[in-house]
């Protein structure tokens, strides 16, 4: 079954590739703030005379913002058009990591990067949705790609270009850069979005529909589980190179770089394939991901082997992406939740993959043991996809 996406009729034709370049650029803003905050700890903890450690809550609380965010946002916007949500999401997230880069304390900050990261799966979801119903339904899944593709371009671009800023002029300079590209999204949402009406009937009862499905959890399931192992690794892999590998700054900026071209790759050309055949593509990265994995114990001691495999781990990260296009499937009339709680799933899956690890690193297993670790995640996912399938042909 194919699901209707946007039923309500546009009042004009958009140039779908535009649309999808200003959706993108909403991606590459919340990707470069998601990921370059970890860079700009040291600087952000000197500066408002606090350790790292307690620094490093400021990432705990945007992810707890897009947990919390995602499906009340979803659920609050039932009766908004899909374009006003997608501008005041934008908006929000404007503001936000504008008064992340004025906050005057550490209580200050905390407050503003839980608010940061409440538009975020949202904006992912609606996005995607908007997306997918601008294309016929055998190329969804490149449309959705297309949008995440902002988001793995900020892992090769936007992080290096925030990061350079808060060495050169300050780290504060990083959320104001990411606060001007929320505010051009939204202006270019404004422009280019086609206008569209809330469907009849929807409401908040119909989006918490979503939520008695099983396939719905499924799904979310699938993503919590099975991308955990990504994060597993990529969370420990400066130690990694540092002990295990013998690079330097240089050698990590080189590896940091292979990951985000790989998720790159993997959002230019998986989709390709889903659009064919999207659970079997899903099971297929699952598997891909867990042997990429496994043999990341072996590929950490060499730095050439190390950056191929860290590649291939990133292409995995096109899941996302499919089980984007499978929520669309599987989750009737309530599209927006279910699309807003996919990115939930994934945040969820980026604290369990750190969490199982850094037991494992605590018990004294090694740096390279987060590949087994993340080994056992992707299976996992695995097998709760070989479920969801079975559970769907019954």
């Amino acid at each position: 079954m194919t699901a209707t996406v946007l039923s309500a009729p546009v009042r004009r034709t958009p140039a779908v590739g535009l649309v999808h370049l200003a959706l993108a650029l909403g991606g590459f803003a919340i990707g470069t703030t998601e990921f370059a905050t970890m860079s700009l700890l040291p600087l952000m903890a000197r500066d408002l005379h606090i350790d790292e450690p307690t620094a490093g809550h400021v990432i705990s609380a945007y992810a707890l913002g897009v947990v919390v965010g995602a499906p009340t946002l979803a659920v609050l916007g039932a009766k908004w058009p899909k374009r006003t949500m997608l501008i005041a999401l934008m908006a929000v997230f404007a503001i936000a990591n504008g008064l992340s880069a004025l906050a005057p304390s550490y209580g200050s900050m905390l407050v503003f990067r839980f608010l940061s990261g409440l538009p975020h799966g949202a904006y992912f979801g609606i996005a995607s949705l908007v997306a997918a119903s601008l294309v016929p339904a055998e190329r969804r899944t490149r449309a959705v790609g297309r949008v995440m593709l902002g988001l793995t371009v900020a892992t090769v671009a936007g992080v290096p270009l925030a990061n350079a800023l808060g060495q050169w002029i300050g780290w504060r300079w990083g959320f104001g850069v990411v606060a001007v590209l929320a505010a051009a999204t939204a202006v270019s949402v404004a422009i280019m979005a086609p206008r569209d009406t809330v469907e009849p009937g929807a409401n908040a009862m119909r989006e918490l529909g979503a939520l008695k499905k099983r396939q719905v959890w499924l799904t979310l399931a699938t993503g919590a589980v099975g991308f955990g192992g990504m994060f597993a690794v990529y969370t420990y892999l400066a130690s990694t190179l540092a002990a295990v590998t013998g690079g330097g700054p240089a050698a990590l900026a080189l590896v940091l770089v292979a990951f985000g071209s790989g998720m790159t790759a993997g959002n230019l050309f998986i989709p390709r394939f889903a659009d064919r055949a999207l659970m079997p593509t899903a099971g297929v990265l699952l598997l891909w991901s867990a042997a990429m994995l496994a043999l990341f114990p072996l590929a950490a001691h060499d730095l050439t082997w190390l950056t191929l495999d860290v590649f291939a781990i990133g292409v995995g990260g096109a899941l996302g992406t499919v089980l984007q296009t499978r929520l669309m499937d599987v989750a009737g009339e309530a599209q927006t939740l279910a699309a807003a709680l996919n990115h939930s799933a994934f945040n969820t899956a980026n604290a369990l993959g750190p969490f199982l690890a850094g037991l494992v690193l605590a018990a004294g297993y090694g740096w390279t043991s987060t590949g087994i670790v993340g080994c056992a995640l992707a299976l996992g996912g695995l097998l709760i996809w070989a479920i969801s399938w079975k559970v769907g042909d019954r």
